[in-house]
């Protein structure tokens, strides 16, 4: 399916409506029936939440309130927001073509907490004759021994030309964390330790808020790769992240998680969360492939 934007040359008074087009029929039912849902989008990095409703065609936005009204196409509004969906997309993705934005194909899931998860695949600009084709990510910004996200292979290989010395601390500051905890176990160290190798992990994009007593341990955290815009996910510490179990059960789902561990043991992570295995870091680091 596609949205498909109503007007050109709109882009500066905050972008026009997106209509929905070739809507599968259980995505259509659900929004005749309801009328408007929430729309998150999927980033580079994960989801995010939007200002934007998905409004079916029977319906309208009248300032906060939900009416009746015959617009006659299921479509994307702004709904709270400044800017249209495509805007967003454009800035999330780093687009930075001019002239406005025609055509997104999208892939659109019904998440059961009642909103869309929008993922763009394509974008179509109207001076451009072949699409912008985007990558539609797999845990993102996972990091493990069996898997490692390409935005985080392409971060390190970019910081590698860019800025070598400071990727040559990083190195030595995370395997001196980790050589600490290898010694039997580190069964005598607490998981706060592994906040040693916040600066390094700061050079290659991901800082640690500060570390709290209740809920996620630094749930302020924040994350910037490549060119992309900064995206904020709380990180949870954990020396093994199958101790990650109580807070999978006890916390809702946000738009991402990052788990920091130095042994990552927990299986079938949920899709929310991504594991960060600071001891697989270290060994691609100082890979052929890392280097």
């Amino acid at each position: 399916m596609h949205i498909q934007q109503t007007k050109a040359a709109s882009r500066r008074s905050g972008g026009p409506q997106y209509y929905f087009h070739s809507v599968p029929s259980a995505i259509k039912d659900y929004l005749r029936r309801k009328g408007a849902c929430d729309v998150v989008l999927q980033t580079p990095y994960g989801i995010a939440s939007t200002p934007f409703k998905a409004v079916g065609r029977d319906h309208k936005l009248d300032g906060d309130q939900l009416i009746r009204g015959s617009v006659g196409h299921d479509r994307i509004q702004q709904a709270q927001g400044t800017s249209s969906i495509g805007e967003a997309i454009r800035e999330w993705y780093c687009l930075r073509q001019t002239g406005d934005i025609a055509r997104v194909d999208v892939d659109v899931e019904l998440h059961p907490d009642g909103h869309f998860i929008l993922a763009p695949l394509s974008v179509h600009m109207r001076n451009r004759t072949r699409p912008i084709v985007l990558d539609k990510p797999y845990h993102p910004l996972a990091f493990t021994q069996a898997y490692q996200a390409p935005l985080w292979k392409r971060q390190i290989a970019l910081l590698r030309q860019s800025n070598a010395d400071a990727i040559g601390w990083a190195v030595s500051q995370i395997e001196e964390v980790v050589g600490d905890h290898a010694v039997s176990g580190g069964s005598n160290i607490k998981e706060e330790d592994l906040l040693r190798a916040s600066g390094a992990l700061s050079i290659l994009g991901v800082h640690l808020s500060a570390y709290v007593g209740r809920g996620y341990d630094c749930p302020k955290s924040w994350v910037r790769m490549l060119d992309y815009p900064a995206y904020h996910c709380p990180v949870e510490i954990k020396k093994r992240s199958q101790g990650f179990n109580y807070q999978i059960l006890r916390y809702n789902p946000l738009p991402r998680a990052l788990l920091l561990c130095t042994r990552h043991d927990l299986r079938n992570p949920p899709d929310h969360v991504d594991v960060v295995e600071l001891t697989a870091l270290a060994r691609y680091l100082n890979s052929s492939e890392g280097v």
